[in-house]
């Protein structure tokens, strides 16, 4: 049930040494190098027992898949979540919308992806360690500044399952121009598979038709990535 707490044990965040402290890291070597989790764990201050606020803030992020998803979670439904409550529900949802309000007041203010390698460090900061398979899609403006980054689905990612549609849906919603497709390999091997591969061509085909250009699409592992456009895989008919 989603009110659960993981049962995996984690040590607390001050059990931990200061290099792996978020809020020692933001101070190190600014909030540009923390990860998603690190960065709400800061809001949230403590876990509760047995999950520490990093374990329990990537349990919401994939509850609610991501920052998208938790911005539009309704404010209820975020207080009832296992360990949060009104007073960490109301940091988040406000921590949000701020962020929310200043990509919106100023566009400038987005990250530009002018890589595979600056798209791959995005995605790879969540996906990296996830334990299912996800498929998120990163939205882009004209100059290729970010819009937004939703998580389109969450398991098995081949062509028999995966609605195009789904893929496209809020790429639509934003005016889009491009997008940059990445999932994961619980494994950690970022290699191709075959149904990447044609999950690949038939996104590709698909923006085609509705003027939205696929990018890439990455496989991310442990650390490591696979552009298929670097290697040719399901671009150009391949």
């Amino acid at each position: 049930m989603l009110n659960q707490a993981s049962a995996t044990y984690h040590p607390r965040i001050i059990d931990l040494p200061l290099a792996e402290r978020p809020r020692e890291r933001l101070q190190a070597f600014g909030s540009g190098a923390l990860s998603n989790a690190e960065l709400i764990a800061i809001l949230l201050r403590v876990g509760i027992q047995g999950e520490n606020a990093v374990a329990m803030a990537t349990r919401l992020l994939t509850m609610f898949g991501g920052l998208n998803g938790l911005l539009k979670v309704s404010f209820n439904d975020l207080a009832d979540v296992h360990g949060l409550g009104i007073a960490k529900a109301a940091q988040l949802k406000a921590s949000l919308e701020l962020g929310r309000r200043l990509l919106v007041s100023s566009p400038e203010a987005r990250p530009q992806i002018t890589s595979p390698l600056d798209a791959a460090n995005f995605f790879m900061l969540e996906m990296s360690h996830l334990e299912q398979e996800h498929l998120r899609t990163m939205l882009l403006d004209t100059k290729n500044r970010i819009l937004a980054s939703p998580t389109v689905y969450i398991g098995n990612v081949n062509s028999s399952i995966i609605r195009v549609g789904e893929v496209f849906r809020q790429a639509v919603r934003e005016n889009a121009t491009t997008m940059i497709v990445a999932h994961n390999h619980p494994s950690g091997d970022p290699t191709p598979s075959p149904e990447d591969v044609q999950v690949t061509r038939s996104l590709v085909q698909a923006g085609q038709l509705l003027n939205i250009e696929v990018l890439d699409h990455l496989v991310i592992g442990h650390q490591r990535f696979v552009s298929l456009r670097e290697r040719g895989l399901g671009f150009d008919g391949r």
